[in-house]
């Protein structure tokens, strides 16, 4: 079974940063590709940024330029480090992983529990 746990969200003021992390565990080889999503109150969830394991990232127009996704293979895990935050940037975020290669199975996707990251005007 593959799990995924973020850490580091919190409060933060307009302009400020903030850095995400999530860590997936199980008997995991590989994961195809590692991302964020968010969803404000009231709102659809909605793409902020993606990895693939060979490195290559997309990010949402609305945070390019702002945000930077990252990863550790060896460590299956990855970063959003968060700059010059905006208030509309208030939101739960929510990793992503998907393609998951474990030692006896091919998970299609799992989705960590949510981390809220608030700024303030």
């Amino acid at each position: 079974q593959v799990q995924l746990v973020e850490s580091g969200g919190g409060l933060v003021q307009a302009g400020g940063s903030l850095r995400l992390s999530c860590a997936a565990s199980g008997s995991i080889v590989s994961i195809n590709a590692m991302g964020w999503y968010r969803q404000a109150p009231g709102k659809q969830r909605e793409f902020v940024a993606q990895i693939t394991s060979g490195g290559t990232t997309n990010y949402a127009a609305s945070v390019k330029g702002r945000f930077t996704i990252s990863r550790d293979n060896t460590k299956n895990t990855v970063y959003l480090q968060m700059s010059s935050l905006k208030p509309e940037d208030t939101a739960v975020y929510y990793c992503n992983a998907d393609g998951i290669h474990t030692y006896t199975d091919f998970v299609r996707g799992s989705w960590g529990q949510g981390s809220q990251v608030t700024v303030s005007s």
